[in-house]
């Protein structure tokens, strides 16, 4: 009697994806453009914002938060998200300040491609009022 089905062993060479965690400060408005995209993607960018701003510490983007989205918006939000590490090795680390005030630029016209590669839903980690 043959069998119906065949198991077949399968190989997979799948390699875990090295991700890098990144924070990124917020107001009420934008981080409710954040919720209805799913938790998934950054809103596009304001004519007058060619540049996307990621922070690579939850310090930095606490800072931001409480002590500039507060003022501008009447609350400020820490969001963190992941994104792969091969795709942000594009964007150097800015030192815009003191020693934990570091960020990438990216340009407005990649926050799209940007998106598409966060991996997991955008969280909010903190909020100031």
């Amino acid at each position: 009697m043959r069998p119906r089905f065949i198991a077949w062993p399968l190989r997979c060479n799948l390699q875990a994806m090295e991700v890098l965690t990144l924070y990124r400060p917020v107001g009420p408005k934008e981080l409710a453009l954040i919720e209805a995209s799913g938790w998934k993607e950054f809103p596009p960018r304001l004519p007058e914002q060619p540049i996307f701003y990621p922070v690579t510490n939850e310090e930095y983007a606490t800072q931001i938060a409480r002590d500039w989205n507060v003022r501008e918006g009447g609350a400020g939000f820490v969001t963190r998200f992941q994104i792969s590490a091969e795709f942000a090795s594009r964007y150097p680390v800015q030192k815009v300040g003191g020693a934990m005030d570091t960020e990438l630029w990216v340009p407005a016209d990649e926050l799209a491609e940007f998106n598409q590669n966060i991996v997991g839903p955008i969280e909010v980690v903190a909020e100031f009022h």
